[in-house]
């Protein structure tokens, strides 16, 4: 929680100053109550000049008014410093995750990190506008009263020990016993974001195939777990209700009889009155004391699962991408990739994915990588971005390795097409035109050349605002091939040195799957390509074609080249092509 708590800046330790200034201004108004209390009581007994007691009670409506004034006061600035503490750590975390690696995003999942960012950091900021007015001022309250009433009389200050020690005890073993299970509530909180995560996303396959009873069983799994856990805490934080009560009336009662023997063993009426002022006053910060423990109850109830948040959102903080910025190096050369004995393994994984993986590719050529599927083509071209860092070997890029360049640096000369087609809620324009290239959005005349080149201005054209028309989260309103084609579309508009298709053929048609080979191969010339694609149509003209098989590299070459001397690239091929097409390139 300290950790959390250094992300506040000084003016907002200025403004937990002037709250704590303004918590020991309305703990002292509110223990003069009593004072004046005994005043008004000891005047009735004596003189009962009505004038002071007029005077006195006038005394005790203004310390009324003005503490509750400072209580107004208290709320206000302390909500406003955890609202503004809360939206910093969603900035922070934000940022962090934007740093991440696909590495770090599998620890975390994307259910746990949005629980994180959210209701983790909710539970943080309530408990930071509760803490200014109840952590601070209940022990100030407690020690202030206790100082009052230590000398008045031992037997009671006896008895409100007792009370003390019972509530102090009941809250120790109640928040034993919650703690643990707090941090199962986060993790099954987890869970349960990522059940509905993954039944609203895969909605379609679920209803497709009759899925929803299925679905529902697993979600009711993971809801009735949350629920118990839940209800186990409820119900020891339950106890807190009933012990307080009790603990209150036993020391009013406890008061009231040390006060009844004490009064009836004195003779002098002065000292009966006297003992009865002390009596009534003694109640008072006896009632402050118990009531100041009410008030650490409040914070104890909660206290406990926010530890837990506040451990998850540091955990967050706190971890260090895998993949960082280089020192930062100058290219020797323009649009060139090579593989030098490269070797990647995935974490805790016993075998590596790809070995030994060695090629090169020239400015301006066009490359393919081919196999079976898990063959490990996907993993060999994420190695060229930095997604992951190779195990071992050298990955260059335009004859520096990847790993001395700074990020910004490296993804300014390449052009990612991913596997899974993403678009955001916008519009076609900004999803086309989000890709910077040196701090630099690309021009329109850039965004409308990159949408004719991935053949996608026929169906922009078609759409509501052509351009400024709106996608939704996710692009659910386009097809997979429209998709796939904007994407492409956002790749093109950097205009990079490098392009990279990772399986980002596999939704368009044929004739659409020509025409962009054809605008790759004339209007992007000197753009150097690595395509990552499963039909043999699709690459059959390229300049060199790698075959992957088991994370090894099996042959390099042409197409004509491979299918005399690579047997594991003629099964691939006549898999899905005839001899005849295969030698006269009509597909």
């Amino acid at each position: 929680m300290l950790k959390i708590l250094k992300i506040l800046n000084w003016k907002e330790w200025l403004l937990v100053l002037v709250c704590i200034g303004l918590i020991f201004t309305q703990v002292w108004l509110d223990l003069k109550l009593p004072d004046y209390m005994s005043a008004i009581t000891t005047e009735i007994q004596s003189s009962g000049d009505i004038n002071k007691i007029w005077q006195n009670g006038g005394w005790m409506l203004l310390c009324a008014l003005a503490s509750g004034l400072l209580a107004v006061a208290v709320t206000f600035i302390s909500a406003m410093i955890g609202a503004n503490l809360s939206k910093r750590l969603r900035l922070e975390i934000y940022k962090k995750v934007s740093t991440f690696s696909p590495t770090e995003m599998h620890k975390f999942h994307i259910s746990s990190l949005i629980t994180r960012s959210t209701n983790d950091i909710t539970q943080i900021a309530m408990t930071i506008s509760m803490g200014l007015q109840i952590i601070i001022k209940a022990p100030i309250m407690a020690v202030w009263a206790i100082i009052k009433i230590v000398s008045k009389n031992w037997q009671w200050s006896l008895a409100t020990a007792i009370a003390v020690l019972v509530l102090i005890t009941a809250i120790i073993i109640i928040i034993c016993l919650t703690y643990p299970k707090f941090k199962i509530v986060q993790k099954q909180t987890d869970d349960l974001n990522r059940a509905t995560s993954e039944n609203l996303s895969g909605i379609r396959v679920i209803r497709a195939f009759n899925a929803e009873n299925f679905q529902e069983q697993k979600f009711e799994k993971t809801n009735s777990a949350l629920t118990k856990t839940n209800l186990f805490t409820s119900y020891a934080m339950s106890f807190f209700n009933p012990v307080m009560h009790i603990v209150m009336n036993g020391i009013s009662i406890a008061i009231y009889i040390i006060g009844a023997y004490l009064i009836d063993a004195v003779a002098s009426p002065v000292e009966k009155l006297a003992l009865f002022s002390d009596m009534v006053v003694f109640f008072s910060y006896a009632m402050r004391v118990i009531s100041a423990f009410l008030m650490l109850v409040i914070i104890f109830m909660i206290l406990p699962r926010t530890i837990v948040s506040a451990n998850r959102v540091v955990e967050v903080l706190q971890t260090e991408p895998k993949i960082k910025d280089g020192a930062g190096v100058i290219a020797t050369e323009q649009g060139t990739i090579k593989f030098e004995n490269v070797t990647f393994a995935y974490a805790d994984a016993k075998e590596p994915v790809i070995k030994n993986i060695s090629f090169e590719i020239k400015k301006g050529e066009m490359v393919a990588i081919i196999g079976a599927t898990g063959s490990g083509k996907s993993t060999i071209i994420k190695l060229i971005p930095r997604l992951y860092d190779a195990t071992s070997g050298n990955v260059l890029v335009d004859g520096q390795n990847v790993k001395d360049y700074k990020l910004s640096d490296l993804y300014d000369k390449l052009g990612y097409i991913s596997q899974k087609a993403v678009l955001f809620s916008g519009t076609v324009e900004s999803n086309v035109s989000m890709g910077q290239k040196h701090n630099k959005k690309p021009t329109n005349e850039q965004i409308v050349d990159a949408i004719k080149n991935s053949q996608s201005e026929t169906f922009v054209q078609n759409m509501n605002g052509t351009y400024k028309a709106q996608i939704y989260q996710g692009g659910t309103n386009v097809s997979g091939g429209q998709k796939q084609r904007l994407n492409i579309a956002r790749a093109l508009a950097r205009e990079p040195e490098i392009l990279i298709f990772d399986d980002s053929f596999s939704a368009l048609d044929y004739k659409t799957d020509r025409d962009l080979r054809n605008t790759l191969q004339t209007t992007l010339s000197g753009t150097t390509c690595i395509i990552v694609a499963q039909r043999i149509g699709t690459i059959k003209n390229c300049d060199k074609i790698i075959v992957v098989e088991s994370g090894q590299i099996v042959g390099i070459g042409t197409h004509k080249e491979l299918m005399k001397n690579c047997e594991v690239y003629e099964q691939i091929a006549l898999s899905q092509l005839s001899k005849e097409e295969l030698a006269d390139g009509t597909k």
